[in-house]
């Protein structure tokens, strides 16, 4: 019987790194949540979400 599932060599791995980009990810979109951010503010977030979500893949 076969299956559908990947064996253990072909198992995607997730990096400490991964996780801590999108850590940083969830708090940028946390703090550009903030009704308090100026325009400046809110457009620096914004560049640098954009900026870690290209370096992604999303």
């Amino acid at each position: 019987m076969t299956n559908n599932l990947p064996d253990s060599n072909n198992k995607l791995k997730y990096t400490c790194n991964e996780y801590r980009e999108e850590m940083i990810l969830a708090s940028l979109r946390q703090r550009l949540a903030n009704a308090e951010l100026t325009e400046e503010q809110k457009h620096i977030l914004i560049n640098e979400i954009e900026k870690i979500e290209k370096e992604m893949g999303f």
